[in-house]
């Protein structure tokens, strides 16, 4: 939920056709007094250094991902799954969270409309994801942008996004390592949880429950770059753990990436901000 409150925070330097900028640059862009970013000249040890950056910061994920994929591989055999259904879903539905909820509608005899309704609404964020990292993609042929679609997740997000800024260019390298990390954990883990889950720990016991939310908050600070988007972390974190502990997990995720980026428009944004938001993620353009 942090993740999609900082992508709306960013609304504060507006989309155009070729990147994002702020009201300031744009003025001076029309008096012809501004100047175009270009994408940063880097040496390949930088690239190397960035990409691997990306490779670590994936590893960090790939034990905490795995466990939860195969409890979630288990529940899926619980439901009344097929191995073979239970593996088609991480593979074609890839969404964590929504995946669990719809094995347990599904256990209970909720009627699809409602399932696909739910799980919709679950996966909303990825609209955000995808808006804001959309100008990055936009020279990437159709079929790159298709697949590299199905392998956003907040993981894949939150690792590539501060690559793209730091490089100020599309690394399609860089979000092959991170998709590569965690989708095909997550389908192997499925399978394994399904065969053998129940001879397996609670991952809570392991402490690994901890590990997966601890390195995504860290992720989540590199997407900090002004005060719009600490505004929105914070209102979205705030949020979203109170309605998760007097509703559930689900509906907290909804109520802190919805309200939080809300929050943080209505907040005063000053130029300085923005220019310095610029300056950190080089956006295109």
């Amino acid at each position: 939920m942090t993740g999609a409150a900082l992508t709306l925070a960013r609304l504060g330097v507006t989309p155009t056709g070729s990147g994002y900028r702020s009201g300031r640059q744009r003025q001076a862009l029309v008096s012809g007094g501004g100047t175009r970013k270009e994408p940063r000249v880097t040496t390949a040890i930088e690239v190397r250094a960035i990409r691997r950056g990306v490779l670590v910061g994936g590893m960090a994920l790939v034990f905490s991902q795995f466990a939860f994929g195969m409890v979630f591989g288990l529940a899926a055999r619980d439901s009344g799954f097929s191995l073979l259904e239970a593996v088609a879903m991480s593979a074609l539905a890839y969404s964590g969270a929504a995946q669990f909820a719809a094995a347990g509608l599904i256990a209970q005899g909720v009627p699809w409309a409602g399932i696909v309704v739910l799980t919709a609404l679950l996966n909303a964020r990825h609209l955000l994801y995808s808006a804001s990292l959309a100008p990055w993609f936009a020279s990437a042929p159709r079929r790159v942008r298709a697949v590299a679609a199905h392998g956003l997740t907040d993981e894949v997000y939150a690792l590539t996004l501060p690559a793209f800024g730091t490089l100020r260019r599309l690394d399609l390298p860089s979000y092959a390592i991170a998709v590569a990390l965690t989708l095909p954990t997550w389908i192997i883990a499925t399978a394994a949880g399904f065969l053998g889950g129940e001879l397996l720990p609670d991952p809570r016991v392991l402490g690994l429950d901890v590990v997966f939310p601890a390195v995504m908050a860290a992720l989540a600070v590199v997407l900090i770059t002004d005060r719009r988007a600490l505004i929105a972390a914070v209102a979205g974190a705030t949020i979203g753990l109170a309605v998760a502990l007097l509703v559930e997990p689900s509906v907290g995720v909804m109520a802190g990436g919805l309200v939080g980026p809300l929050v943080a428009m209505l907040a005063p944004g000053s130029s300085t901000d923005r220019d310095a938001r610029l300056a950190s993620d080089g956006m295109p353009g």
